[in-house]
């Protein structure tokens, strides 16, 4: 007879994840192309650097949105079906904007196609791990996480190679191509259905359904404000640690080096996070992150030396990478395992909100002051927002409630 719960945690259960991980690198390429390709773009249609960054701005909507919305398919359809469509429409989205005769529709196959199509192989396919494992659910889902930041070491320099050589339509029709082959198979391999049982029988040991006084809706908005405040003060040194460096003389190439480092020490930092997760939970880890990424960005106001600012790089990528998985644990303590797809990609969706005004608003207070002093204040008092939620709700919380 088929028995869901020894589905849970066995050794499917982490070729799944291998699998969901290495989609989740392959997806993030949506991510990071419009960066990549943003020079060369606005030379081939003769526009200024904010009409050229629009592409990447739509991509980042069409990302949030996205995982919204394909976590509602996931929760009712599972993974695979929606993952397979959402493959082709990031392919076909790179075939659509190689072929763009303009902006306008180079931005819009970024916005509507790529940026929606990329949103599954974050928030969904975390919330699809997540009902695979118990014990260890926090580190498979920092795990699978890890994919999104694999992707922005792996694809920048590859993207650039062939925009380089063969040029930025062929390396948009090619990239199509390549997704639609490999992701689809992949996508179609994760076809059997998540053990929902399995997870309702497992969880009610470690699960605290309506152990904090609150109901689903208020839970779900106090998430997604701390998830849009915690992104509010990560978008700034990620969005503008480059032109930071120029600012003080050190040259671009530093800065791209700093970012480089943060982003790698992300990847260990995510990794981390989930053995911390198995051990105090999601809110605990949460209050961890936020209050050592808080810590960081105290650091960026009172030192500025090049050797400082690789050293907080460094330390800022190591504590903030745990931050957003954390979400997605804390919504499977406190919410129903079938409504994990749209829980975190509703969260997922503020803090992708939250670093698209972060950036804007670290450039729009740097405009006003002429320094980025006071955009990592900004950025600071942001972060204090997100520990105080977690902190309130972490005081809120009652012995844990058994559901039958």
């Amino acid at each position: 007879m088929h028995d869901p719960v020894r589905e849970v945690e066995t050794p499917y259960s982490w070729l799944r994840l291998g699998v969901a991980t290495l989609l989740s690198t392959l997806g993030g390429v949506g991510l990071w192309s419009g960066v990549v390709a943003l020079p060369v773009v606005q030379a081939e249609f003769a526009v200024a650097r904010g009409e050229a960054s629009l592409p990447y701005t739509l991509t980042m909507l069409g990302f949030g949105v996205g995982g919204m919305v394909i976590g509602r398919l996931v929760d009712r359809f599972g993974i695979a079906r929606p993952l397979a469509v959402a493959a082709i429409t990031l392919g076909l989205g790179y075939i659509a904007a190689g072929s763009a005769d303009s902006l306008w529709q180079f931005a819009l196959a970024h916005g509507l196609l790529i940026g929606i199509g990329s949103a599954a192989t974050f928030a969904p396919l975390i919330a699809d791990i997540s009902h695979w494992f118990s014990r260890r659910r926090g580190t498979a889902v920092a795990l699978c996480a890890t994919g999104n930041y694999i992707a922005g070491t792996f694809w920048p320099p590859v993207l650039e190679h062939f925009i380089r050589v063969d040029g930025w339509r062929a390396t948009h029709l090619g990239v199509g191509v390549f997704c639609i082959l490999t992701m689809v198979p992949l996508a179609l391999s994760l076809r059997r259905p998540s053990p929902h049982l399995a997870a309702a029988a497992l969880g009610p040991a470690r699960a605290r359904q309506h152990g904090l006084g609150l109901s689903p809706g208020a839970l779900q908005v106090a998430l997604m404000i701390a998830g849009l405040a915690c992104c509010m003060a990560m978008a700034m040194p990620q969005v503008h640690i480059v032109a930071y460096c120029g600012d003080l003389g050190y040259g671009a190439t530093r800065g791209a080096q700093m970012l480089s480092l943060m982003l790698g020490f992300g990847i260990v930092s995510r990794v981390a996070s989930g053995f911390v997760a198995d051990s105090i939970g999601g809110f605990g880890t949460l209050l961890l992150g936020s209050a050592l990424q808080g810590t960081a960005l105290l650091f960026y106001l009172l030192f500025n030396g090049l050797t400082s600012l690789y050293v907080i790089s460094a330390l800022f990528g190591l504590f903030q990478g745990g931050i957003v998985p954390s979400y997605a644990v804390i919504v499977r303590e406190y919410f129903p395992p079938q409504e994990a797809g749209t829980r975190v990609g509703s969260i997922i969706m503020a803090t992708v909100v939250g670093m698209a005004l972060g950036g804007w608003t670290s450039g729009a207070i740097f405009d006003l002051t002429g320094s980025y002093r006071a955009a990592f204040a900004n950025g600071l008092a942001w972060n204090v927002l997100n520990v105080a939620i977690t902190i309130w709700l972490l005081m809120r919380q009652r012995r844990p409630v058994a559901l039958a």
